[in-house]
């Protein structure tokens, strides 16, 4: 159903907001990606290879490199996964992305983050080659998403525009508001939001956008405003019911652990009786990351072959 159609329903009824749910669209992706992957691998007997490279023994990062290790797996992608010991130099990381920049088996590489304290992660992460970055985080791909003339797009930020076209939310001539200004997702989404075309058109950009941060004078009434509100700040629970606009979209980008629960940025109880859709905490913008990553990486090789 398209969202005016939904949003029309919904003033006239007394029902709680449509849950946008991620992991089916992250599932459609991922087939996508794999037919894609074959596809390439019959035209040139090229199969698309991810590396990923984990330096220490964080809980969370190994299960996070697990999780896109077996997404590679399913979807065709060969992946490979160094991991270096939490003592590993700058020189000799440095060293071993000039190795993967120089191999041509590998289209695509990625460093886990957060790094240790010792390792200067601009450093680390401007070293990938660009046309192996599949994160989308180097200066140059930075430099030519702002231009509308994307190489790679960032994996959160696409992942929640495709979900947004595929649920049929268009947000061109919407009024948009990102609450973060990071560059892993906040920035990066705003500029996506503000070009002429998005990932799937005219209707996936086009935006009015507002970004709030830290630093931005009561908060609530920027929010108040948006058709459109994505959150993504690392506060559980911070955005409340009363600074949602009555049938807003509402997409969570946030995941925190709070006593056993994984919660979003958002408190969904309030929220959703007041949005007219939005993304669960998990299972929502979650495993579309993954998705991209694995798209993202498809692309690269495609760009090389």
């Amino acid at each position: 159903m398209a969202f005016d159609s939904w949003a029309l329903k919904r003033k006239n009824s007394s029902m709680s907001a449509r849950i946008l749910d991620g992991k089916a669209i992250a599932n459609t992706l991922r087939m996508e990606t794999a037919q894609g992957v074959e596809a390439l691998f019959s035209r040139t007997g090229v199969r698309p290879q991810l590396a990923a490279v984990l330096v220490g023994d964080d809980a969370a990062s190994q299960v996070y490199v697990r999780n896109k290790e077996i997404a590679c797996e399913k979807a065709g992608i060969a992946s490979r996964v160094i991991r270096l010991p939490v003592s590993t130099s700058l020189d000799d990381l440095l060293r071993l992305l000039d190795e993967l920049n120089g191999d041509s088996s590998v289209h695509g590489i990625l460093v886990q983050l957060p790094l240790p304290g010792h390792l200067d992660t601009q450093q680390v992460l401007d070293r990938i080659s660009p046309r192996k970055d599949v994160d989308a985080f180097s200066p140059e791909n930075v430099g030519l998403l702002s231009q509308g003339r994307a190489r790679f797009y960032p994996c959160t930020p696409h992942g929640v525009l495709q979900l947004l076209d595929r649920c049929g939310i268009e947000i061109a001539g919407k009024e948009v508001v990102v609450v973060g200004r990071s560059e892993i997702v906040g920035k990066p989404l705003v500029s996506m939001c503000l070009q002429k075309a998005g990932p799937r058109g005219s209707g996936n950009a086009n935006a009015t956008v507002t970004c709030c941060h830290s630093q931005t004078s009561d908060i609530a009434a920027v929010t108040l405003r948006a058709d459109i509100l994505f959150v993504a700040i690392g506060k559980p629970q911070w955005l409340q019911g009363e600074m949602v606009k009555p049938g807003a979209v509402v997409v969570d980008i946030g995941i925190n652990r709070l006593g056993d629960r994984l919660v979003g940025d958002v408190d969904f109880e309030s929220v959703s009786q007041v949005a007219s859709a939005i993304t669960p905490v998990p299972g929502g913008v979650g495993p579309l990351t993954i998705a991209m990553l694995l798209h993202n990486t498809l692309h690269a090789a495609e760009l090389t072959s």
